[in-house]
């Protein structure tokens, strides 16, 4: 190994790491920080349920095209340049969605937020790709992590608690010291890099415009789809072709550009393809069961956001506590190996919650939780790793972009999967369960019966209409828990089935990450 490789990062790459650090972990926290605040926020900007939804929904589509784009304006800006104008832009959006007296403004707020942020998120990975020096980018790899894991499992609680204490507009407000420090932090540790206004006059219009529509109403319709019944609306269908004819056209550009937007051509890598699909699969367990545990505890033991937030920060314990070692652990365990693992782990926490009850509380996701946040340990952080030395490091934007893209795009497939399923299969249990059990049977008369004269007070009538009431919700109870029961057993299956990709990854030198990144 020559002395320039084995020379260590100065202060300035870590202040550079240590900016790129926050900025991912503040983007992925406004990603779901406002989840817990919705009620709140839909009430005073006076905001249906419906039309509340769009302030996640519009974040989520901004910030997976800035995610899919980051790269080429990286590249036309230089890092430093293009990541203090996005810091500045997010701390101004964040001010205007505190500020928002209606839904307009606060949807251009969100939207803005989402452009903005969403830049941070892969320029972050980048920095760790292209500063620190081989030996010591697993560190930078496992900070990088760690905002992958803690930013959505923190957001909730956060956004929870500032509700509660203070109020929702502390939630965007927040954002405004962190930017300022982030600014400081760019500013000292990232020099001046090389523009390349050039690339603006010839541009990959087609697959700017591609990307931007297809990624856009993909997750649009992915958000979307269910609250209207899916292809049996007009817009769903406007969503799916438009997405389509956007795909199209980035495709096109790829074959006619002279510097394609994007480089799906790295996808060609099968390594780097492993990479991208295994993202997709972790992205759709770590965001669905994110959503699905608050929403069980909320339904079933009436928990509140605050109470489900603690439940759900669990799984970020395993990380923070292992994080230390992950630099030792990347250089001795297979990275197929630890991600092989990770799947596993993630696959079996699902299981353990497969079999819920109308009696559980918060109590029974404890050890799944933990075992879930090994999963997360083991499958982010290595295929953090594996995504930075996959490619050379001139596609380094690209890889990036597309490893995070990935994620994300998984968490809205994987929602649309949840809320889907969540309909279907609950109306599906009710009909079994009513079939097992009516009202004229013996043992439905008998359990009738029981609960009239529990519920009388003196009332028979009154009684027999309210222990019907009771039974009916008894019913919906129990398949709500089944419904839940069958999606986390769908995860388990789905981690499980997806660890094979594993066998189509590079293994990384034992003696430290490949040198392809630095």
């Amino acid at each position: 190994m020559s002395k320039a490789k084995e020379k260590k990062a100065d202060a300035a790459a870590w202040i550079a790491v240590a900016a790129g650090t926050i900025g991912a972990l503040m983007a992925t926290l406004d990603i779901s920080i406002v989840n817990a605040s919705l009620p709140t926020i839909q009430g005073e900007i006076g905001a249906s349920g419906t039309e509340g939804t769009w302030i996640s929904t519009a974040y989520l589509v901004a910030e997976i095209i800035m995610i899919a784009l980051s790269g080429w304006f990286e590249r036309m800006l230089g890092l430093r340049r293009f990541l203090l104008i996005v810091t500045a832009g997010f701390a101004i959006f964040s001010t205007t969605c505190g500020l928002a007296p209606s839904l307009g403004q606060m949807i251009i707020g969100r939207v803005g937020q989402g452009f903005t942020g969403g830049a941070m998120i892969p320029t972050a990975l980048t920095i760790v790709s292209t500063r620190l020096p081989p030996r010591q980018q697993p560190i930078g790899v496992a900070l990088f992590g760690m905002t992958a894991v803690l930013g959505p499992v923190l957001g909730p609680l956060i956004g929870g608690w500032l509700t509660e204490n203070a109020s929702w507009h502390y939630a965007f407000f927040i954002n405004l010291p962190i930017s300022i420090a982030l600014l400081i932090l760019l500013l000292v540790g990232l020099r001046g890099g090389r523009r390349r206004p050039d690339l603006l006059a010839h541009a990959d219009w087609l697959g700017i415009i591609g990307l931007s529509l297809g990624l856009g109403c993909l997750t649009t319709l992915l958000e979307e789809g269910q609250r209207d019944r899916w292809f049996e609306s007009s817009l769903i269908l406007t969503l799916a072709i438009l997405s389509g004819i956007g795909f199209v056209l980035v495709g096109i550009g790829q074959l006619i550009s002279r510097e394609p937007v994007l480089r799906l051509s790295i996808l060609r890598d099968r390594s780097f393809a492993s990479v991208f699909l295994m993202s997709l699969v972790v992205g759709g367990a770590l965001y669905g069961i994110l959503y699905l545990i608050p929403q069980f505890l909320a339904q079933v033991p009436d928990y509140n956001a605050e109470q489900s937030g603690y439940v759900v920060l669990l799984s970020g314990l395993p990380t923070m506590m292992m994080m230390p070692l992950f630099p030792l652990l990347v250089r001795i365990i297979d990275v197929r190996l630890a991600v092989a693992l990770g799947m596993a782990f993630y696959g079996a926490s699902c299981f353990l919650n497969a079999h819920l009850t109308a009696a559980d509380n918060g109590g029974q996701f404890v050890t799944a939780q933990l075992l879930r946040g090994l999963g997360q340990y083991f499958s982010l952080l290595f295929l953090n790793q594996a995504a930075t030395t996959s490619v050379e490091a001139r596609f380094a934007e690209d890889a990036s972009g597309l490893f995070n893209a990935a994620r994300n795009l998984g968490g809205s497939f994987a929602l649309a999967l949840v809320s889907t399923l969540l309909d279907r299969r609950t109306t599906l249990h009710m009909d079994r369960i009513g079939e097992a059990t009516t009202a004229n049977s013996p043992t439905g008369q008998a359990f009738l019966q029981q609960l009239g004269q529990g519920l009388a007070h003196g009332d028979p009538a009154g009684g027999m209409t309210r222990g019907l009431a009771l039974f009916s919700q008894q019913v919906q109870t129990q398949a709500l828990v089944m419904t839940y029961s069958d999606l986390f057993w769908l995860f388990g299956v789905i981690m499980f089935v997806s660890i094979p990709l594993v066998l189509l990854m590079k293994p990384l030198p034992r003696t430290g990450p490949s040198t392809a990144a630095a």
